[in-house]
Parts: structure tokens; C-alpha cells; sequence
């Protein structure tokens, strides 16, 4: 029988805005990637799950259907779960109508653990019921810890690490009691597909989005939160109306809200696209990109975030206006081809946008230095090294 790579996610949507859940994701597309028989689980929200019948057997992995594909851009090899969740579960108050229960105390025990390797989650409860049937585990934890660990579960043997995308949320899982050894961060990835040049529907990016004369494009990709710096980012736009500047992602309600500020603010030359699919298009449109932004705003989550799209950036070979956060002044010495400011300050902002657009002209194949230096952070490396902290005679075992 062959055993999975198990990577539970307690909420998967399909929705914009949900940057934990593409995390999860990836990371299983990833260990799928590399030859590890992964299944990702979920819970099932569908109506069709309604039949108490399914309860019977709730474990089925399979492929995933075309609008998972398309929205997450996953490959061939990741199977899927959706464990169901028929009334009255999640639909009533009370212990044991919850979810989590039936998870930890029927599913995972009775129908999970016999076909499973290894377990791999941001989900507590799930990493409870692992370590209490001796299953090897893999937890990710990305913000503060609020609450003391239970010393029988991080000092298990099969509690094996907890993975963190900070210096300082490592420091906050330790102040609670997780073993100091069991403990590292590792920076997000980005997807193979953003090493694949598509200068053909780049330059139809390019055709679509240049207007009114405008010859150069900048770009910024990911959530619309406030202090994502998208604010700081239109008041940058004001003060370079000749240059074309697009923005994607963020739920419908956040595009709104933008085009709104926008309009308020008489910025005329941003264009926001909403969340795009299939999402493999995003590729193309980053290489499309003069200059890929990279605005932030300081404060607590400046010290922390570890974003996803500074890694896609940074494959996509094309140059990066980057705001000084604590996370990423790693890379400010690095080959990368970026320029790099203050946070908070537009003025600023638009000052490097110029100052890189001078610099580093467009190049159709990307900028190599930027590519090369990117590859380390592949999904596909950063589950390599999660499973290098993982002992041995846990390790899951590649099929074929």
C-alpha cells in the first residue's frame, strides 16, 4: 500500500485574498514535484458532502478538478481530499459537532493514519492528533504565538519540527515552550513556472496595459491590505503620471475600494485587475512588467511578512522597486537587480522607480543574475530543507 505525504489545510476557499491557503498548496504541489506521493486534505464545503453515508469512508484522494488547477497553477502529480463534512458538522455549536473533532477523533486515526507518512500542517489540532497516534510531523506556525505548546507534544519524538518565516516568530514559538532545536524559519518560494520565458504573451500584456502613450509598465502583484503599502503605491503613481502602473490581486470589495481611492485622488494612470486566472498567467505579466513593485508599510507586520510575491518577483528576472523591511534586508547585497527604499514615503517610491528604470532597462529574457540568484527559493527547495531537519527513519519515501 502506498503511504502519503499528508499536507492538511483547514480552510481552502478559492477565493482572492487567501494567502495562507496558497501557501498550503504549493507546498504539497511542491512535495508532489519531487516525487513524494502527497495528498493535500481539506474539509469539504460543498453541498454534496451532506450524505451522513459519506462518514463511512471519508478518505479518497484524487486529482484535483480544472478550477483548483487554475486558480492555484498546480502540476500534474498533487492529489487532493476533500473530507466531508455532513450536517449537523460545522453547522451546530458543541464539541462533537465540530469539525476539528471529528477529524482528530475519526478521520485522521480510523481513515488518515494507515495510508500516511508523514504529516505536514499549520493546523494545531491536527498536529495534536498526529503526534497522539505516532505519526512524524511536520508544523508551520507564521504568526506570534499567543499560548503555551503542550510539553508532551513538541517534546515528542515524532513531533519533528516547527517551521516559522521569521527570526522573530521563532523567538515567539521558543518563549512558549517549543524546544529551541526544533525550531527554524525558511523563506517563502515561488512556482517553476515563473522560470519559463513567455515573451509573446508578455508583449500582449504590454499592448493591453500601455495607454496614452505610455511606454513603461510597473506591475504589483499580491494582497491589498493597507499595510501591503498600496496606498503608498497610488501616491507614488501620482507623481510619475507618464508611467503606466497595474495592480492585481485582492478580493472584489478591495479592488472596489481602490479604484474609489484612486478616483479620489485624480490618479489616472493605475489599473487594478483583480485576481487573475488561470492564475499561470501572472508569469507573463511579470515579465511584461518595466519594473515590478514592492511597497510596504512599516509597523509589526513589517517585521515579519515573508511574502510570496518577492520571490515570484525575483524569478521573473525583472527588476524590483523594494521597500526596506526587516525580513528582506537579507537580500539587499545580493546579485538580485532591484532598487531599494524607505517605507511610508510615495515620494521616495517614485524616485527609485525612476532611478531603476534609468538603471536596468527592460530585457526581454529577464535579468539572469535575478533568475539564478532566485532558484534557491523554488517551493520545491524549501521542502528539501524542511525535510532535511526530519530524522531519517521518518523521512517519506519518493515513489518509483
Amino acid at each position: 500500500m502506498v503511504k502519503h505525504y499528508i499536507l492538511y489545510s483547514s480552510k481552502l476557499s478559492l477565493k482572492p485574498g487567501t494567502a495562507h491557503e496558497i501557501h498550503d498548496v504549493l507546498c504539497a504541489n511542491a512535495a508532489a514535484n519531487l516525487g513524494y506521493s502527497t495528498v493535500l486534505a481539506y474539509p469539504n464545503e460543498r453541498n454534496d458532502s451532506e450524505n451522513l453515508l459519506s462518514l463511512l469512508s471519508p478518505f479518497h484522494p484524487q486529482p484535483p478538478d480544472d478550477k483548483f488547477r487554475d486558480f492555484y497553477d498546480t502540476q500534474d502529480k498533487l492529489n487532493v481530499a476533500l473530507l466531508p463534512k455532513p450536517w449537523p458538522i460545522g453547522r451546530k455549536g458543541g464539541k462533537w459537532t465540530n469539525f476539528s473533532t471529528l477529524l482528530c477523533k475519526y478521520y485522521f486515526p480510523i481513515h488518515i493514519r494507515p495510508h500516511t507518512q508523514i504529516v505536514h500542517t499549520r493546523d494545531w489540532n491536527f498536529v495534536k492528533a498526529a503526534i497522539k497516534n505516532k505519526t512524524p510531523t511536520i508544523y508551520e506556525r507564521h504568526y506570534y504565538q499567543d499560548k503555551p505548546f503542550e510539553p508532551e507534544i513538541v517534546q515528542s519524538p515524532f513531533f519533528q519540527i516547527a517551521i516559522t518565516q521569521s527570526e522573530i516568530i521563532r523567538e515567539s514559538l521558543i518563549q512558549y515552550g517549543m524546544p529551541p532545536e526544533k525550531v527554524v524559519w525558511l523563506h517563502n518560494g515561488f512556482e517553476q513556472s515563473f522560470l519559463v520565458r513567455q515573451p509573446q504573451e508578455a508583449q500582449a500584456w504590454r499592448e493591453e496595459l500601455l495607454s496614452d502613450g505610455r511606454k513603461h509598465l510597473v506591475v504589483y502583484s499580491g494582497a491589498l491590505h493597507r499595510f501591503k503599502g498600496i496606498d503608498v503605491l497610488i501616491d507614488a503613481a501620482k507623481e510619475l503620471p507618464d508611467i503606466q502602473f497595474a495592480i492585481t490581486g485582492g478580493t472584489e470589495s478591495q479592488v472596489q475600494e481602490y479604484q474609489q481611492i484612486a478616483k479620489e485622488k485624480n490618479v489616472n494612470n493605475v489599473k487594478l485587475l483583480g485576481w487573475i486566472l488561470p492564475r499561470n498567467r501572472l508569469v507573463s505579466l511579470l515579465q511584461a512588467a518595466d519594473i515590478l513593485a514592492h511597497p510596504h508599510c512599516s509597523g509589526k507586520a513589517a517585521d515579519f511578512t515573508n511574502p510570496v510575491k518577492f520571490f515570484q518577483y525575483m524569478a521573473s528576472g525583472t527588476p524590483i522597486v523594494v521597500t526596506e523591511i526587516l525580513p528582506l534586508m537579507q537580500f539587499k547585497p545580493s546579485p538580485m537587480v532591484a532598487g531599494w527604499c524607505q517605507p511610508d514615503n510615495p515620494i521616495e517610491f517614485a524616485q527609485s522607480i525612476q532611478y531603476v528604470l534609468k538603471t536596468y532597462p527592460r530585457k526581454i529574457d529577464g535579468y539572469l543574475e535575478s533568475i539564478e540568484f532566485a532558484r534557491q527559493f523554488s517551493w520545491e527547495n524549501r521542502i528539501e530543507k524542511i525535510l532535511s531537519y526530519v530524522d531519517d527513519s521518518m523521512r517519506p519515501q519518493r515513489i518509483g
